[in-house]
């Protein structure tokens, strides 16, 4: 306020000259002052310029280690994909072994149930050969005679090996399948023999009273055997010399294989079937 007063209060011719003076010095005092100041603006325009370098430098490095570590990078990512490609190659080699592997699998499996299938059928087979010929245990229906000598027999009046063998005969033709004399299985290695007085079955001793086991249809087996010769004559000598007997139908009988097993063939020799020529005969 006080500036304001005086200037309204000063004369104008006064006012301007004192203005224009001041104005002079104001423009005197600017030069003065610049001249002062051109050594600090020299040392900012070098630490501009040093800034600027460092800055560039800076840049460079970078640009340099962006570039190296670029083809590390590049370097990577080729063996990665070398390393992909590669168990790529053995998974594909591993599936086709896989399928080869699975292939014979399948084979193997079939040669199995092949193998399973014709062992079966030869066991079947074995066992109904065994039974046929006595040298494996068999089951079923049947008749069981007991046969015994008469009290105070004499010693023309006992039983015989030959009066056991028209039994059992009688029994084969009537349709017997399977015998036993007192637990000894028949079969073709074996027989009824006796040795003195005793009579044997399979070389071992029996005595009466005899227990002979027919497996076969029991009501057949009992008409069968009174019709055959073998039982015939056994019947009749069974009635001559008073033998003891009973005979009665069972109908699940249990016999045990023959002793000892199956030889192999040293005489005999299988002939295969040969066509029959006209008239059923032979050629």
């Amino acid at each position: 306020m006080p500036d304001t007063l005086d200037r309204a209060r000063t004369p104008l011719l006064t006012l301007i000259t004192q203005e224009a003076v001041d104005r002079d010095y104001q423009v005197a005092a600017a030069r003065a002052s610049g001249a002062g100041e051109r050594g600090p603006q020299r040392g900012y325009r070098v630490a501009v310029v040093l800034v600027v370098g460092l800055f560039a430098m800076l840049v460079t490095v970078a640009a340099v280690q962006t570039s190296q570590n670029a083809d590390v990078d590049d370097a990577s990512r080729a063996s990665l994909i070398e390393r992909v490609d590669a168990r790529r190659a053995t998974v594909r080699r591993l599936q086709v072994e896989l399928a080869a592997l699975r292939s014979a699998n399948a084979v193997a499996e079939d040669t199995l149930r092949s193998l399973g299938r014709r062992y079966a059928d030869l066991q079947a087979r074995r066992a109904q050969l065994g039974s046929l010929t006595g040298f494996e245990p068999v089951t079923g229906p049947g008749v069981k005679i007991t046969v015994d000598n008469p009290a105070y027999a004499g010693a023309n009046e006992k039983l015989r090996d030959s009066d056991l063998a028209m039994l059992v005969d009688g029994l084969w033709d009537a349709g017997a399948e399977a015998i036993s004399v007192n637990g000894q299985r028949l079969n073709p290695r074996g027989g009824i023999t006796n040795v003195g007085e005793a009579i044997e079955v399979n070389g071992v001793g029996v005595a009466p009273p005899l227990t002979v086991l027919a497996i076969g249809d029991p009501r057949t087996l009992r008409s069968y055997f009174v019709e055959t010769q073998a039982g015939q004559r056994f019947l009749a000598l069974s009635n001559q010399y008073g033998f003891e007997q009973k005979t009665v139908d069972v109908d699940e009988l249990h016999l045990p294989a023959a002793p000892g097993g199956l030889r192999q063939l040293r005489s005999a020799v299988h002939v295969p079937d040969r066509p029959q020529s006209r008239g059923g005969e032979m050629p």
